[in-house]
């Protein structure tokens, strides 16, 4: 398997295309399933951060108004980044702030998501919530001392990819469970998923499929 990078925002709202900005991003690079980096940093946008999320994230418009500039932060995560194809537990909500964010920069987005949320569904169905410190702790991985930071979450959502990279080769007999694999698996609809692990997996799950 190649380089993944897994990433994570702070944001002051739900979207980019309501005018919200980023206020903190935070990436992890993965080879082989191992952490070999990671890039973190606050940014200044100018942006007002509400009151609800600094009680949230603990970052304050203090804290982003020393921060370096969102697009001198952008220019240095793809750099970092490179050509890696890009994981987030949620990728519809960070992967809008990426190319937002890279596209306020003048920098092109072509990097392609894969979701631990949607993954994390179709492999555990029985768990009791896919949000993200939710199914870490039910698949007990080391929780983070502090949620809704950016490192924090990127931290936690790489070990579940880990995880989840792990159970597929382990238990469904998926040898290189590449990026492009898992945006196929989280594509697939729940019902289809028995054909599709038959389809993709080694001989003991086409045998258990077949049986």
């Amino acid at each position: 398997m190649s380089l993944i990078a897994v990433i994570d925002f702070e944001t002051t709202g739900v979207s980019p295309g309501q005018g919200a900005r980023a206020t903190e991003v935070a990436i992890v690079l993965l080879e082989n399933g191992r952490v070999v980096d990671r890039y973190q940093s606050l940014m200044n946008t100018g942006a007002w951060i509400p009151s609800f999320i600094t009680q949230l994230t603990g970052i304050t418009n203090a804290m982003v108004a020393a921060a370096p500039d969102a697009q001198q932060v952008m220019r240095e995560a793809a750099r970092f980044v490179g050509d890696a194809p890009m994981v987030a537990h949620n990728a519809s909500f960070d992967s809008k702030f990426w190319a937002a964010e890279l596209q306020c920069a003048d920098l092109p987005a072509p990097h392609a998501f894969a979701c631990t949320v949607l993954l994390s569904r179709r492999l555990y169905p029985a768990a009791p919530s896919h949000k993200l410190g939710s199914i870490v702790g039910h698949l007990d991985l080391p929780l983070a001392e502090r949620a809704h930071r950016a490192l924090a979450d990127a931290e936690m959502a790489a070990a579940l990819l880990g995880r989840i990279q792990h159970d597929l080769r382990t238990r469904w007999g998926i040898a290189d469970p590449a990026h492009s694999l898992l945006m196929a698996l989280q594509r697939c609809a729940k019902p289809a998923l028995g054909k599709w692990f038959a389809q993709h997996g080694g001989a003991a799950v086409k045998a258990a499929a077949t049986a």
